[in-house]
């Protein structure tokens, strides 16, 4: 090959390397605040905020929300997992407690994270949780059941055409690899 065309390859490898670090700058950099962003802003994907610190709201007992709870799990854990009751009917600002139920069939101890989600889309911002096993990785032994809370308080805020919330969680698996000992 000539020096010229030894070149030429040169610099277009140079080029396309430039170009697949500033792909993936992009994708890390950029796109995770910007979607983070949209979500906040749209209310879609159902995403809520963290702990929520809760002001002197007045109860509206002239308003009933009916908020639903689902859960289901992802392909990963096979824990049984859902909420204690299925339904609980709610006055906006009323502080409520409800629960879900996990139990670890497997011989091993696993770990699961939930990530909550809320419909309709809109509702998300009005849903605040002051307490959630879902701000923790819940760590679960062999056979082991569990109650876990949710202490929640539907904004007065929320839009009056919107009379029922689904309140939904997904469980992950991850727990941690077994680390390898042993001949390297």
């Amino acid at each position: 090959m000539s020096d010229g065309m030894n070149r030429g390859v040169k610099q277009q490898v140079v080029k396309l390397s430039l170009v697949a670090v500033g792909m993936f700058a992009f994708v890390f950099v950029v796109m995770v605040p910007l979607y983070d962003l949209f979500c906040e802003v749209t209310g879609l994907n159902g995403k809520t905020g963290g702990p929520y610190q809760a002001e002197q709201i007045v109860v509206d007992e002239s308003r009933t929300i009916n908020v639903q709870m689902m859960a289901s799990n992802t392909d990963g854990i096979v824990w049984d997992f859902g909420p204690s009751q299925f339904e609980v009917a709610v006055h906006p600002g009323e502080s409520v407690r409800v629960s879900y139920t996990a139990t670890n069939p497997t011989n091993r101890t696993m770990t699961a994270q939930a990530i909550p989600s809320v419909l309709p889309f809109r509702a998300a911002s009005y849903f605040h949780k002051t307490e959630c096993f879902c701000f923790n990785q819940q760590v679960l032994a062999p056979g082991e059941t569990v109650e876990m809370p949710i202490v929640f308080i539907v904004d007065p805020a929320l839009p009056d055409n919107v009379s029922t919330i689904t309140l939904s969680y997904m469980l992950f698996d991850v727990t941690p690899e077994p680390e390898m000992t042993g001949a390297k």
